[in-house]
């Protein structure tokens, strides 16, 4: 997974920069600090000996770009020969490993993977969940108000969109601490990088008796809904289903969770902010947009699919795109004074839920759920700060997580 290899010969010495996506010292200890440092040392596009040899790119323009060709940077990442070697290597009896479709394809086959989740997760649909999400947060603040402090992501952050997938999903809300032990398994894990491809079966395993049950049991519910979509004429498949859920599982969670972090941590160190968001919450969902802008966070991965330049370097097909989406967002070509958090920034054209074919299809839920929880924060209780005795924990890799933030009010 970090292995260091050597500089290939085609690669020019002025490309090169050390740095490890996943356990970089700094990147883990003050993920937006060490990508602004990333950003005044590095070229916008860089190649890594860490990781097996990678490049990395940070720039808004370079990442856009990446983003928006997947022709040239595809989202399935290994090589097709590799692929089939790797199926051939599989025992007879191997479990079946779900994909993480739409966002391991590219165009066409993605597109009409997509569909169906676009429908399910419409502006209007994500609307519908509006009074759910609020009573949730509340009952949530009604946990801890008392207390006067409170260890926000497993508080607040991660209960919260757990439980909102488990009812849009039609799971049973019962199994909330067996689902919550399992986020935490799969996006915190504790003992180092987790087997992913065992851990996809994993959640699909979880998820599969309510996937079973809604392809004739339909409910008001998204798998019942997703059960009833054809795909290119096809009618749906329990492969596809798995696929589908598992994803929405893990990018849905996720999301949520670590923006939360990132905003209330912030909002922590500044009481000031939080006074003009109490005294006009009309400012909220700029203030959402800001954070996500300031506070990027999700590290996907490209396989480039053919010859090409991006930024100043010329990449080779099949080598690895690291793309950064934390230093789009802190990139001064793009954005003036990009580590001031500015309410009234103009330009909110962000890249925290990606961009091309690939953007987050739930980031309407997502603004939603941020929008809420700011809300009702803000109008329910005092002042929070953070706890001098308990400092904030981050993890690195494809995502730069938040795994502890400890508040306290008076």
């Amino acid at each position: 997974m970090n292995k260091v290899v050597e500089r290939p010969s085609h690669i020019p010495e002025q490309a090169v920069f050390d740095f490890d996506f996943r356990l970089d010292e700094g990147l883990i200890a003050n993920p937006h600090q060490r990508v602004l440092e990333l950003l005044d040392t590095a070229p916008r596009v860089f190649w890594t000996p860490r990781n097996g040899g990678a490049w990395v790119a940070l720039g808004y323009e370079e990442v856009s770009e990446a983003l928006r060709r997947p022709e040239v940077f595809s989202s399935v990442v290994r090589p097709p020969a590799d692929m089939k070697k790797l199926k051939e290597m599989m025992p007879a009896n191997m479990p079946r490993i779900p994909q993480l479709a739409p966002v391991s394809v590219d165009p066409p086959e993605h597109t009409a993977l997509r569909k169906p989740l676009a429908r399910a997760f419409s502006p209007k649909a994500a609307m519908n969940q509006l009074d759910k999400i609020r009573a949730l947060t509340d009952q949530l603040i009604d946990n801890v108000i008392a207390q006067k402090h409170c260890e926000f992501i497993s508080a607040i952050a991660e209960p919260l969109p757990v439980t909102v997938f488990l009812d849009m999903m039609g799971l049973p809300v019962e199994r909330l601490a067996e689902f919550r032990e399992l986020v935490h398994e799969v996006l915190i894990p504790v003992h180092g990088p987790t087997n992913m491809p065992m851990m996809l079966r994993k959640v699909a395993d979880a998820l599969n008796e309510t996937i079973v049950a809604r392809q004739h049991d339909r409910r008001d519910d998204i798998l019942s809904d997703l059960w009833a979509l054809e795909v290119e004429g096809q009618p749906m498949t329990i492969e596809l289903m798995e696929d589908y859920a598992v994803l929405l599982f893990l990018a849905g969670l996720d999301t949520v969770i670590n923006a939360l972090g990132y905003a209330v941590n912030h909002l922590a160190q500044n009481p000031a902010l939080q006074t003009a968001l109490r005294e006009d919450p009309s400012q909220i969902p700029d203030a959402v947009e800001e954070m996500l802008r300031r506070y990027s966070f999700v590290v996907p991965v490209r396989r480039v699919a053919q010859d090409t330049r991006l930024g100043d370097f010329e990449l080779r097909e099949d080598e690895q795109l690291v793309v950064l989406l934390a230093g789009t967002g802190l990139d001064e070509r793009k954005f003036e004074g990009p580590e001031v958090f500015d309410l009234g920034r103009k330009s909110k054209s962000h890249l925290a839920f990606g961009g091309g074919p690939h953007r987050c299809v739930g980031m309407h839920l997502a603004r939603i759920e941020l929008q809420t929880v700011y809300r009702q924060m803000l109008s329910r209780l005092p002042t929070w700060r953070l706890d001098p005795a308990k400092p904030t924990k981050y993890h690195a890799g494809n995502v730069i997580a938040v795994d502890e933030l400890h508040i306290r009010w008076d």
